[in-house]
């Protein structure tokens, strides 16, 4: 008897993926045939729901951390150009 060893992989699943999965429930559709159609987990969904609140704010979500990224580059940009003033200006 052989005994599988590795990571059991999980999917990611997009903001939109999410949204048609949320209003199909928001529609008025079970949760359970949703769950089929999509072949996910009851406890997924829910999650998501908790999670996002709204539809809307699941798309906010990653926005965010897309906006996030884009500060942080822009401050190292800032630093590095203020430290090459420095010199510079010597």
């Amino acid at each position: 008897m052989e005994k599988k060893i590795g990571k059991t992989r999980h999917r990611k699943y997009g903001a939109q993926f999410k949204e048609e999965a949320l209003k199909q429930i928001e529609n008025g559709q079970r949760v359970s045939s949703v769950v089929q159609a999509l072949g996910i987990s009851e406890a997924l969904l829910y999650q998501w729901r908790k999670r996002g609140g709204t539809i809307s704010q699941l798309g906010n979500s990653s926005e965010v951390e897309v906006l996030r990224k884009q500060v942080k580059q822009l401050e190292t940009e800032r630093d590095i150009l203020k430290k090459a003033l420095t010199i510079f200006s010597r």
